[in-house]
């Protein structure tokens, strides 16, 4: 059985992915109601692990006692579910598709015309199709690693899913969800799954690979 990792934990994991969020994006990426999302966050801020900041964007985000305690629980979580070989093979997995899928972004966002890489404006069907495949084939790919990483801990539950509802999205015809920022585009969660594993085992992202 998966392990469970806690409310007060999935808040502060889910700080630490986004950076800054408010209340419902906390809530949604903690897998836990707006309520109880508002209520732990309040908690953190009362201990000094996370900032409000008010005005044209508002939202929370982590202290550095916030990023340190929350270093410190995920170390803690992974060492005491005993899950880490596990999440290293997720990982593992999941950087062997990566760079395709980074190709791919840069197939959605660019084509070429006469040689030379410009903007794709989406004008060349055939070109769309091509890359719109690349991602279903990258999607088919990555679900399995995503369901054996839920098997180890249970907030990865919802990165597969999120992946096949944004890959659905885009054969549709609604492509903002192919790499649109600020909405839960494939890229976006491509990202954010990248992020976690890098997170959950205390790997730098400017470190990646060095070893």
């Amino acid at each position: 059985m998966a392990h469970q990792t806690q409310p007060r934990l999935r808040v502060l994991h889910a700080l630490r992915l986004r950076g800054f969020a408010d209340d419902d994006i906390v809530a949604f990426l903690a897998g836990v109601s707006e309520g109880d999302a508002t209520e732990l966050v309040g908690e953190l801020a009362a201990e000094g692990l996370a900032n409000r900041r008010e005005g044209r964007l508002s939202g929370w985000s982590l202290t550095p006692d916030g990023r340190a305690t929350h270093a410190k629980l995920i170390s803690e979580e992974v060492a005491d579910a005993g899950c880490r070989d596990a999440v290293d093979d997720g990982y593992r997995r999941f950087l062997a598709i990566n760079e395709t899928m980074l190709g791919c972004c840069t197939q959605w966002q660019l084509r070429t015309v006469d040689g030379t890489p410009v903007p794709n404006d989406h004008t060349d069907a055939a070109h769309d199709a091509q890359a719109i495949a690349a991602l279903a084939a990258i999607d088919d790919a990555v679900q399995p690693a995503c369901a054996d990483l839920a098997l180890a801990l249970d907030r990865y539950a919802a990165y597969g899913p999120r992946l096949r509802a944004a890959r659905t999205k885009v054969e549709a015809g609604d492509t903002d969800w192919f790499t649109k920022p600020l909405i839960d585009s494939y890229h976006t969660v491509w990202f954010e799954l990248h992020e976690d594993l890098l997170v959950t085992l205390g790997i730098e992202r400017s470190k990646e690979g060095s070893s």
